[in-house]
């Protein structure tokens, strides 16, 4: 099992830790609602070491760019980030990602920890297509990059402490490589899956440690927090993030998975791995969507619980589901049949033998 610059550390402030995408990793410090809390109150640290980091360079690196994710990056500029996904060429997600714009022909592609071996060589079947030669103008640095995710209302006021550059008037999906803490070269990314604002920090490993201790003593004011693997999922679940191998896989199109929005077929755009059938698809019309619900029967919804109609008849499955701190209900996301994604339309999630009331809504689930 894999560990990050941060393990000891995590260790000694007492994590209860965890086997995750092939890393020991914290679940929770002193409990997931607690630090769910102090995330969207005010601001806690998680460590992403686990995430990968490859990087494109080259004057075809926008070009294998376009070619190979589903959202148009030419609209990127140097220091903008994109959320986009790799379609997979079956009409399903080999992944989720960031992309990062360093300069025009320099890249950083930001992909979920337990898919990095399996994105890496996925997209070196089309390297060699566009001069681009693994491990030379496509490389994975993952081993070599730590990242913390400072997320929360107070987040940006405990780095501006650390950084001479002005960051608390930083756009969303924006990045600077700056000195953080007098450590050089740091991203720091207005990213982060939680929707409660923040950032996120990529460093040397040998930069790892100096700059956690450094964000914890600027933090102290705000009572900052380590927060783990636990409430990182309550949290991205009420703003209706998608988790891959939950939400999104190699079994669903983009269209299907509520991702049209990053799926574009401009001009400018052009071909792109499975285009052609996200087209077809979006004139036929889809079977299947992913929809939020919340639960009016008492209950809690589970990956994996089947969705039925009112007759009782299975129409698609939970993929994520929970009863979280800031929402009344008890709230989840499920593919269903169309038309039954429709807004208000009222599903049931069978539970053991009983079928639990709910309706669709529309994520988030928490607008705070």
């Amino acid at each position: 099992m894999k560990t990050t610059a941060y393990t000891q550390k995590h260790i000694e402030l007492g994590a209860k830790m965890t086997p995750f995408a092939g890393f020991n990793m914290p679940l929770e410090y002193t409990g997931i609602r607690a630090e769910h809390l102090a995330v969207r109150q005010s601001v806690g640290v998680f460590d992403v070491s686990h995430m990968g980091e490859f990087t494109v360079k080259g004057p075809n690196a926008l070009k294998f760019i376009q070619y190979v994710t589903s959202n148009d990056a030419s609209v990127l500029f140097p220091g903008k980030v994109q959320y986009s996904c790799l379609p997979n060429g079956k009409g399903g997600i080999v992944d989720d990602l960031l992309v990062y714009c360093i300069n025009p022909e320099s890249y950083m592609l930001v992909p979920n920890a337990a898919n990095i071996d399996k994105d890496f060589a996925h997209l070196c079947q089309y390297a060699p297509k566009f001069g681009l030669t693994p491990g030379v103008d496509f490389c994975n640095i993952s081993d070599q990059i730590s990242q913390l995710a400072v997320q929360g209302p107070n987040a940006m006021k405990v780095m501006q402490k650390l950084c001479k550059e002005d960051v608390l008037g930083m756009e969303y999906y924006t990045f600077k490589i700056l000195e953080v803490a007098g450590c050089k070269d740091v991203i720091l990314s207005t990213t982060g899956y939680t929707g409660a604002g923040g950032c996120e920090v990529y460093m040397k490993n040998e930069d790892a440690i100096k700059v956690f201790d450094a964000i914890f003593e600027a933090g102290k004011e705000f009572n900052i927090v380590p927060a783990g693997l636990g409430c990182r999922d309550t949290l991205r679940l009420e703003m209706g993030f998608c988790l891959y191998g939950n939400d999104i896989d190699d079994d669903h199109s983009p269209l299907e998975a509520n991702l049209g929005w990053i799926t574009k077929f401009n001009d400018v755009k052009g071909d792109f791995v499975d285009r052609d059938y996200m087209l077809k698809q979006k004139a036929e019309g889809l079977k299947r969507r992913l929809c939020g619900f919340e639960l009016i029967d008492r209950g809690v919804p589970r990956h994996g619980y089947e969705i039925c109609n009112a007759e009782g008849r299975v129409i698609g499955n939970v993929t994520s589901g929970s009863l979280t701190p800031c929402c009344a209900r008890p709230i989840g996301m499920g593919y269903v049949e169309a038309p039954l994604y429709k807004l208000d339309t009222e599903i049931y999630i069978k539970v053991r033998d009983r079928l639990l009331k709910a309706v669709v809504v529309r994520p988030p689930f928490y607008k705070g």
